[in-house]
């Protein structure tokens, strides 16, 4: 059982667009009488899903307990940053009874785990488990999958490393987007990733975020002390690089219509292979901001808060592989 002293921390890891700050949101909604709080960590200098998070601050989680990194990836800042941002939540004058971490898309789990170790935090917290999401729609098609080279061999790709590591550090996995997916395509989708984890984990199918709040926070796995069974692409190097990826913003002014730039998001997931894009989009006449948000060429958007004093303005980050992020091509397909 877990020590009863320490504050449980749940890690919830998972590639680009998987939907973590969905499932975030939901237990935000649904946090079976438990004071949470929340660390968010964005790819990037724009941060966007901590402001998506703390829309949903209430009594169970109050604004000061939702804190947000951005600018950089939780798993290289762990002592300039996350070790003091997470005293700040155990500093908090109501504690939480539970912690949730929401990694970048890009973060390796495993370097931050090990930050558990670190004396400032061990005695205070536990790591009640790993949850790694997994988009069963885009792990089918073989988003993930290792290049085939010369002579039929295969070799790890970017992409594959990040959602390999992401995968073998889970306690539990979710395949997430169930409903786009299909019985069939989430059948591919569990073998696949049952390949990519080195010891049994449970999976579970998930639409928009829901479970039972009691499955995901009581794991109880005191994952700090299991480093050793959680296998990683980047094990005995010094340092987790991000150069295969990069981000830019498109800043763009106020549209008529929001109709035309939904369209060439589309076109650009599709074209030139965009991991991900969000952010607001100001449209004349309407009081409430945009809310956009794209997984190559699959693309929401919602209204989701008026913008108050905020200046209206259309802002959106843009993330891909830095060989296929052609920022003069993109602000041009995007009109800016």
């Amino acid at each position: 059982m877990t020590d009863l002293a320490k504050i449980p921390v749940t890690i919830v890891t998972g590639f680009l667009g998987a939907g973590k700050t969905t499932l975030i949101k939901h237990l935000l909604a649904n946090p079976g009488g438990k004071r949470l709080a929340v660390l968010v960590n964005e790819f990037g200098t724009m941060g966007v899903d901590g402001e998506i998070l703390r829309g949903c601050a209430d009594e169970n989680c109050p604004e000061e307990a939702i804190l947000e990194l951005a600018n950089g990836c939780i798993c290289c800042t762990v002592a300039d940053e996350f070790i003091p941002t997470m005293e700040r939540l155990l500093a908090l004058e109501k504690k939480p009874d539970h912690i949730l971490i929401e990694t970048s898309g890009l973060a390796l789990p495993k370097p931050l785990l090990k930050a558990f170790d670190w004396p400032a935090i061990r005695s205070r917290v536990t790591v009640d488990g790993v949850v790694a999401m997994a988009d069963a729609e885009n792990v089918s098609a073989g988003q993930f999958a290792p290049e085939q080279g010369r002579g039929g061999n295969e070799h790890d790709t970017p992409l594959s490393e990040v959602f390999g590591d992401q995968m073998a550090c889970a306690d539990l996995i979710l395949l997430s987007k169930a409903d786009l997916a299909g019985e069939e395509k989430l059948a591919k989708a569990r073998e696949i990733v049952a390949k990519a984890v080195p010891r049994p984990v449970p999976m579970l199918p998930i639409t928009d975020g829901v479970i039972d709040t009691k499955i995901l926070l009581g794991l109880e796995a005191a994952a700090e002390d299991d480093v050793a069974a959680r296998p990683s692409h980047h094990d005995g190097k010094d340092a987790h690089e991000h150069d295969d990826f990069a981000t830019i913003v498109v800043d763009l002014p106020e549209l008529e219509d929001a109709a035309p730039l939904l369209a060439a998001l589309e076109t650009l997931g599709r074209e030139q292979k965009i991991l991900r894009v969000k952010g607001h989009v100001a449209i004349a006449g309407k009081p409430m901001r945009l809310l956009v948000q794209a997984v190559g060429p699959r693309v929401r958007s919602q209204f989701d808060k008026p913008w108050g004093g905020q200046p209206r303005a259309t802002r959106l980050v843009v993330i891909a592989e830095r060989h296929d992020l052609n920022a003069t091509k993109i602000r041009a397909a995007l009109g800016g």
